[in-house]
């Protein structure tokens, strides 16, 4: 009779919870504090510390609230259940349904959807827009971000201010010690500018993240279309992340939120300053995109942003790992030992650039004799180029200026394709490191002269030639 009596008490209860359940919002773990038992609400944190913070050790199996394991055991049921429904969701028409949706409606969605197991990746640039949103959906969220051990003194301080802003604790991952220790002490601090920044940044920022993601089922990033050069001008606002792994384990088990993909730079930046929040003083100082230390600096009036990343490699190569799943295929073929193309794009899908009467095209025996001559009847000023290069299209206008301002005075301006099958000739012979490289050839030094500056202004371009002429 007794054991009668505790079945059906057993059972009043399970009742009660199911009936409680269908009233809470599944998806989002502000709804847990309402199945805490009286004897232990008040030891269980509202804010932050209840939030399990990123880990790739094990799989959401306890609860959030261990005391209140009798009441919360329904809702672990339910999620799991709600993790096979996530399976099923079709993310590209989920993509489609949202791409005219503002960055405040994708990241509400994204953080009723997946509650605890979603974070934001900061990257302590203009992420900080992503935190905002966040805020102002009024739901919880947890941030995280990967301190390489070489970011600026001015980033670290823009974290504790971000901290301070919005009361939250930064999630932060480290790269393994013991790796970071074998690669300074077999090639030394700056190995990447002599063989490229891919290794160093697998190490201190690729497998961090890929740490992280394994505790998530989902993550939002401030990936743009107009961030990078011909690598992610396809970004979709949501997708079945293509490279990561999320807690379940297997491809697809991890889905990335990109809330600003669609969104402009200036766009981001109008917002920062309407909503006063705190940025990266050294935004303030000409950086644009941030990264580690020795591998950014800042651009230039009319360069693109993510020149003052990885300056010394190819336009098509600035990307350190963490969104290569959102490279456009075919845009970046195989990459060498210092990431640059080694096929570098020579397609035709680009028409010709510095098409004018007053530039003369080289051809490889042209360039050739140029470097042959101790004695040149005139001086010449060629660009090393390929054109589909944007850092080469935006400095075509100056270019062709130049030329013409230059036309009768003596000096002959040329151009040199420099990708493909010649970029490997144009880099032991014509002291190519990145398009665009210009070359002054003086009438009489053998050797041609490297442009040194980043400036591709006419007025820099004409004290250049007339400084050497």
């Amino acid at each position: 009779m007794a054991l009668a009596s505790s079945s059906s008490a057993f059972s009043a209860i399970s009742s009660h919870s199911q009936e409680i359940l269908k009233g809470s919002q599944i998806g989002s773990f502000r709804s847990l504090d309402r199945f805490i038992l009286p004897s232990t609400a008040g030891n269980v944190s509202r804010r932050r510390g209840a939030l399990k913070p990123v880990s790739a050790q094990a799989k959401r199996s306890k609860s959030v609230v261990p005391l209140a394991a009798t009441s919360i055991a329904p809702v672990a049921d339910l999620e799991r259940e709600n993790k096979g429904i996530e399976k099923e969701v079709d993310y590209e028409k989920l993509a489609e349904d949202l791409k005219d949706a503002s960055p405040l409606e994708i990241i509400d969605k994204a953080l009723e959807k997946f509650g605890n197991d979603i974070a934001i990746a900061f990257s302590g640039a203009e992420d900080v827009a992503l935190i905002e949103y966040a805020k102002l959906t009024g739901r919880p969220f947890r941030v995280f971000s990967l301190d390489t051990g070489r970011l600026n003194p001015e980033t670290y301080r823009f974290f504790d201010d971000v901290e301070k802003r919005y009361d939250i604790r930064i999630e932060y991952m480290f790269p393994d010690a013991v790796e970071v220790q074998g690669l300074v002490r077999s090639k030394g601090l700056f190995s990447f500018y002599e063989d490229g920044h891919q290794e160093c940044c697998r190490i201190r920022k690729v497998r961090p993240l890929r740490r992280a993601l394994r505790g998530l089922r989902a993550w939002i990033t401030g990936q743009r279309k107009d961030q990078s050069p011909g690598t992610r001008a396809e970004i979709p606002v949501v997708q079945v992340d293509p490279s990561f792994e999320g807690m379940d384990g297997g491809i697809g088990s991890l889905v990335k939120w990109n809330p600003v993909a669609n969104v402009d730079g200036g766009d981001i930046w109008n917002f920062l300053r309407t909503m006063d929040v705190p940025v990266n003083s050294l935004h303030s100082q000409g950086y644009v995109s941030i990264g580690c230390e020795p591998c950014t600096r800042p651009v230039l009036p009319g360069q693109h942003e993510r020149e003052g990343r990885w300056w010394w490699e190819d336009a098509k190569a600035k990307e350190c790992g963490l969104h290569k799943g959102n490279i456009k295929q075919g845009e970046v073929p195989q990459l060498n030992g210092n990431g640059n193309s080694a096929a570098a794009a020579a397609t035709t899908e680009n028409p010709d650039i510095f098409n004018t009467q007053n530039i003369i095209n080289l051809s490889r025996p042209g360039i050739e004799n140029l470097l042959r001559l101790e004695n040149r009847r005139e001086p010449w000023l060629i660009v090393l180029y390929a054109p589909w290069c944007r850092f080469c299209q935006g400095m075509e206008a100056s270019y062709v200026e130049l030329a013409e301002k230059l036309a009768g005075s003596g000096i002959k301006v040329g151009k040199f394709r420099s990708d493909g099958d010649q970029k490997e000739f144009a880099k032991e012979e014509l002291q190519l490191g990145s398009f665009p490289t210009i070359l002054f050839f003086p009438k009489n030094t053998a050797m041609p002269i490297k442009y040194p500056s980043e400036k591709r202004d006419v007025d820099s371009l004409l004290a250049f030639v007339r400084a050497l002429h």
